[in-house]
């Protein structure tokens, strides 16, 4: 471990040799075991690219509000669009922050299981059809990162190779432009509480200098600050079903920055298709004893289906978005 709390690995390695390549995947299955979480370096994603987006970030915020307002998610039965500060709770508590979130360009469908009603368009403002382009751009490159780990952590927990890929169908992925207002509070804000990720990889992108990200180690909240050029990155409930716990999905929080300041992240969420049910791996021995199994939260159920985990997590975060379009499913729920 590094005096920044969480271990640092250089995914470049894996393009370096054989050894290099070995070393970084068993820095990738210790790092996931122990921790949960990691920075990740070596990606390829340009100083260009960051700096742009964190501008297209910038941009959006600042737009008049009845330009937010007009792509706002309560007009989303997908959960699509900006959310308001104050819009969105965390283990029902409010989250002190404003986000768009974009999601796959899908056409809505109808009927099926309930997180089919996840599928649809997103919502993108038009005054600025910039934001789209840069959003696109940064999709698919951490699309590339993602499937180039998820390999690395199939051959670090003994399956083959593609085993993630022939599992995953068409990936449902979610991306996150998030700004955390200043807070002027004597004491610490939640700008997002305490959770754990309900799917399989996050990899999250902060603003330069910006701290917040605590991470839960040990019973302790400790910091997890911005690396230059480097992602932190966290499994979610998923592998931790996956391999039945020896992989741990881990729960963190942001605690909003002081009053004039804000924070800017950007979270891209690299998920299976909502239909996939990630078969359980069969560990080798040696790493199966050290599976300490899928904690049990009865408030909390992980399902190995995850399109219900993010069902799951989307009807809790955003009560308004379901009571206004889904009030069957929040019924259904109620009386299970």
């Amino acid at each position: 471990m590094s005096e920044l709390n969480l271990p640092v690995l250089d995914l470049s390695l894996l393009d370096e040799g054989p050894d290099a390549a070995a070393r970084f995947r068993d820095d990738l299955r210790a790092a996931t075991h122990d921790v949960g979480f990691f920075y990740l370096t070596g990606t390829g994603v340009s100083a260009e690219l960051e700096a742009r987006l964190l501008q297209a970030a910038k941009d959006f915020f600042a737009l008049p509000e009845a330009e937010k307002l007009s792509i706002e998610n309560v007009t989303s039965p997908h959960f699509r669009g900006y959310t308001r500060v104050g819009g969105e709770r965390t283990q029902g508590r409010v989250d002190w922050r404003e986000q768009i979130d974009i999601g796959p360009e899908r056409a809505a469908i109808t009927g099926g299981p309930g997180y089919n009603r996840l599928i649809g368009p997103n919502l993108w403002p038009g005054a600025q059809p910039e934001l789209k382009d840069v959003v696109t751009e940064w999709h698919d490159h951490l699309t590339g990162v993602a499937r180039k780990l998820l390999r690395a952590w199939a051959l670090a927990l003994g399956a083959e190779e593609q085993y993630f890929d022939r599992h995953f169908g068409d990936p449902q992925t979610l991306i996150k432009i998030v700004r955390y207002p200043g807070k002027d509070d004597p004491t610490p804000q939640q700008g997002v509480g305490a959770h754990k990720d309900s799917g399989v990889l996050t990899l999250l992108w902060v603003e330069p200098g910006k701290g917040g990200l605590q991470v839960e180690r040990e019973g302790e909240w400790v910091d997890a600050p911005p690396v230059p050029g480097a992602f932190v990155v966290n499994i979610g409930e998923l592998l931790e079903y996956a391999t039945q716990g020896y992989l741990r999905a881990t729960n963190h929080r942001v605690i909003s920055p002081r009053f004039p300041d804000e924070r800017i992240s950007v979270p891209f969420f690299f998920n299976p298709a909502l239909d996939a049910r990630l078969p359980i791996i069969e560990l080798p021995a040696e790493l199966a004893a050290e599976a300490r199994g899928v904690e049990d939260d009865p408030t909390n159920p992980i399902h190995a289906t995850y399109g219900e985990n993010a069902l799951k997590s989307r009807l809790r975060a955003h009560p308004d978005v379901a009571e206004r379009w889904h009030p069957d499913l929040l019924a259904a729920r109620a009386a299970s």
